[in-house]
């Protein structure tokens, strides 16, 4: 069956100082609850927002990047419904409509999957106020006796980036989510690594099924785990014979299953409004190309650099761009050790991110510092341990200890004295006289008795010395 994937992203601008209409503070996380407040925030009678500038920049950067359209008549609407962590009753947002407008239309991510390229296309941008947040104190939505309301959050700026159904897997949606963060991660316009500062909602349809939402998703595991879950729910009910109801889900996490929220609100039932405390704003072109200016580097330039100039191959680059955090510690290595290319990129994609348990990478410079793998990499380059070693290091360099310290308490050192080597030579010779036979008619037979000198060494001798030897022994012989 055909399977129609959309997602619905809210990102706060957590770089702003400020909440999107009031000067309450944006940073507020860990106050205590209630205190982050004031009468526009609170949605009290007669309280005028006023809106902040900075956010509306921050808008145009995620904008250009994204290759949307930006729509220069900034409008506001207002969205209405009912729920406790709204206190006005409705959500100052954005809206396609008469009167109103979004912030930018179109514009497209590109991803792989598989090796495969795909362009996923952005449906929308809006710039909108996050609601409060409900505390369940007794349990969850279902089970706690009673609710809190913090409304510390209450305002704080967010953009909803809203994608066409383009995506069929839980592998496409989670390379659209690792590009997205990755994209933002480099603009700085929000730190991803604090939590709710990214909430998707899922949009899924089987087949000729109506289009079901799937909201209380957080973290990329758990983003698949829903989509995979809700996939085999409603080709179940297809398959007996059942119809799929238009309704918004939500995603137990403990349970691992979608559980009925609502039935699916249109577009109608929210009745939007222009908002008539927020009068139209028109964004200069002068601001836009301000803006443009202060683009960084984003993530498909740095691919392609890494590429181009340092040697990496196309699959260790884009792996290194998913995270900024990866990217900058990989330049950082490079730097230190003066070694570019897939050297240091393998050691950092496939051996170190092996040992590192989390999603979020961005505190891989304070599980291993990048002077200790520079120390690694120029370690290698001197032949001073092989590349066996080098990867035997990074679980013990994850726990702690120092490449120097490793090396002396494990006893490691690489044997070049050739008389030593030419003597094990000589031994792996006499003992594999067939393979000597062989060489003629099988080259790769080199590479069988160079594999055995090593195993004789116990991984120690120095690769270039032993190959040396057994081709000069082979040409005597």
């Amino acid at each position: 069956m055909n399977i129609k994937i959309g997602l619905e992203v809210h990102v706060q601008l957590t770089s702003l100082k400020t909440k999107l209409f009031c000067s309450c503070s944006a940073d507020y996380r860990g106050k205590p609850p209630n205190t982050n407040i004031c009468p526009v925030c609170l949605g009290m009678p007669g309280s005028l927002p006023r809106v902040n500038k900075e956010a509306i920049k921050s808008a145009i950067k995620v904008a250009l990047a994204l290759n949307s359209n930006i729509n220069q008549v900034l409008a506001w609407a207002r969205k209405h419904y009912f729920y406790p962590d709204l206190p006005k009753g409705y959500q100052i947002s954005q809206y396609d409509g008469k009167g109103v407008a979004t912030f930018a239309k179109g514009g497209y991510i590109n991803i792989r999957v598989n090796g495969k390229k795909k362009k996923i296309k952005i449906r929308r941008i809006n710039i909108e106020e996050d609601p409060a947040r409900i505390v369940y104190p007794t349990g969850d939505a279902e089970t706690s006796s009673y609710i809190l309301i913090d409304y510390n959050r209450s305002g704080i700026a967010l953009l909803e980036i809203v994608t066409e159904p383009d995506m069929n897997s839980p592998e496409e949606v989670r390379a659209f989510l690792e590009k997205l963060r990755s994209i933002l991660e480099h603009l700085e316009v929000s730190d991803l690594s604090l939590e709710g500062s990214m909430r998707a909602d899922v949009n899924i349809s089987v087949g000729d099924g109506e289009r079901v939402e799937v909201k209380n998703i957080s973290g990329l595991k758990d983003i698949e785990q829903a989509i995979r879950y809700e996939v085999a729910r409603q080709i179940d009910v297809l398959e007996k014979g059942g119809r799929i109801e238009r309704e918004t889900r939500h995603w137990d996490s403990t349970r691992k299953i979608t559980k009925p929220a609502r039935v699916k609100e249109y577009e109608e039932d929210y009745r939007y409004m222009p908002d008539p405390n927020l009068p139209f704003y028109i964004i200069p072109d002068e601001l836009i190309e301000e803006v443009r200016k202060t683009l960084p580097e984003l993530p498909e330039e740095r691919a392609a650099r890494f590429i181009n100039q340092h040697g990496l191959s196309e699959y260790l680059a884009h792996v290194l761009v998913s995270s900024k955090a990866l990217a900058d510690y990989y330049e950082k290595v490079a730097e230190l050790s003066g070694v570019k290319g897939d050297k240091v990129a393998g050691l950092i994609v496939t051996d170190l991110l092996g040992w590192i348990d989390s999603e979020d990478l961005s505190n891989i410079s304070r599980i291993v510092p990048p002077e200790d793998l520079a120390e690694v990499v120029k370690l290698l380059e001197k032949n001073e341990i092989t590349i066996k070693m080098a990867k035997e290091m990074i679980p013990l360099l994850v726990r702690g200890e120092k490449p120097r310290q490793i090396i002396e308490r494990m006893g490691w050192s690489v044997i070049r004295n050739r008389a030593v080597l030419e003597k094990i030579v000589d031994d792996v010779l006499k003992e594999n006289p067939q393979v000597l036979k062989d060489i003629e008619r099988n080259p790769r037979a080199v590479q069988f008795i160079i594999g055995k000198v090593l195993e004789k060494t116990g991984k120690k001798g120095d690769p270039k010395i032993i190959a040396e030897i057994v081709r000069e022994k082979i040409r005597l012989s």
